[in-house]
């Protein structure tokens, strides 16, 4: 096994263990309720976001589907065509398990999209910056899908490491920096490709939960990296790694990212349009928001709630102007 291999073989593990950690019961049953409604084309049900990193089913799961084919996923001929479009296309559920009101926010991709953007050749960030992140793998159909979410994620990982590392400060095509560093300005650069801009206590809480974990899996991608001659030169010292890299590459890997940025934020307007039509029922979701805000119980009338765009504005017009609020599809999952 050749050292490029060995490291990756490495990465590979981590994250196939991951992806096999248990879930807490109500998320497994709500992962399942998710499946039924998108029926045999399922392949898997992915779990992240806030909510697997506070161990907690409260607030607004985050899934993702990966399904075969849009057409038999989607009972309205419509919704398969968006999800063409722009994948995926972003669905509110609630459910009740045990007593509990159980509430996620999911999204929808094919498996070849999702497959496509795991790679290097992926012009945006949206899929491989979320799946760098810890995350589970439920309702797995078979042992061909399991192996197709652990070569993905492990490719998500690498393309994530590949692709933002030349976000970092260099003299003279050298860099020195500290895993934790990396992580930070990576972060930050793939939440602003998404016009979601997040404080650096937010950004620092993100990578302080699981920091041994996204150094162990960092490290093994960079390590991949470099037996794979992305790098000229490369060390590991006991506080900071070094790179060298020419120059000219790190010019042309900062005008990539810039073209990626630009092209990322372009298909986030066109995502945040589409939801507007897969959402589903928003009302529950915004009163449910509106209560955790104001830590009080919102009440419609009748008429309110059939006809929310109309006779609701003067309850939710005040939420939707709130600056801490962000769009149905990116609410809830502070994921990266």
């Amino acid at each position: 096994m050749t050292r490029q291999d060995e490291h990756l073989e490495a990465l590979h593990d981590l994250v196939s263990s991951e992806l096999r950690t248990p879930v807490r019961p109500a998320v497994a049953w709500l992962a399942e309720r998710i499946a039924e409604r998108h029926g045999e084309a399922v392949a898997g049900v992915l779990f992240y976001g806030s909510c697997l990193r506070k161990q907690t089913h409260e607030g607004v799961l985050d899934f993702w589907v990966v399904v075969d084919d849009y057409a038999s996923t989607h009972s309205q001929r419509g919704h398969a065509l968006l999800n063409h479009i722009a994948p995926p296309n972003v669905y509110y559920l609630e459910r009740d398990f045990e007593g509990e009101t159980l509430r996620t926010k999911y999204g929808v991709i094919g498996r070849q999209s999702f497959d496509r953007a795991t790679r290097r050749s992926a012009w945006h960030p949206y899929v491989w910056a979320r799946f760098t992140q810890p995350t589970r793998l439920l309702g797995c159909r078979d042992q061909a899908s399991r192996r197709f979410f652990e070569d993905a994620l492990t490719r998500a990982i690498s393309t994530f490491v590949g692709t933002l590392f030349c976000q970092l400060p260099d003299q003279g095509g050298l860099l020195r920096f500290s895993l934790a560093a990396f992580w930070r300005e990576a972060f930050r650069s793939t939440y602003d490709s998404e016009r979601r801009p997040e404080s650096e206590a937010s950004i620092r809480t993100l990578y302080d939960a699981d920091a041994d974990r996204y150094d162990r899996v960092a490290q093994e991608a960079f390590l991949h990296l470099c037996a794979s001659g992305e790098f000229d030169e490369f060390s590991v010292h006991p506080q900071a790694l070094a790179i060298t890299v020419s120059p000219g590459r790190l010019r042309t890997l900062r005008t990539r990212w810039r073209l990626m940025r630009a092209w990322s934020r372009t298909l986030g307007l066109a995502r945040l349009l589409k939801t507007t039509f897969t959402f589903g029922d928003w009302v529950p979701y915004v009163l449910w928001k509106m209560e955790r805000h104001t830590g009080e119980k919102i009440v419609l009338s009748e008429r309110q709630r059939r006809h929310p765009l109309i006779f609701g504005w003067p309850i939710i017009l005040p939420l939707l102007t709130q600056r801490s609020l962000r769009s149905p599809e990116n609410q809830g999952d502070n994921e990266r």
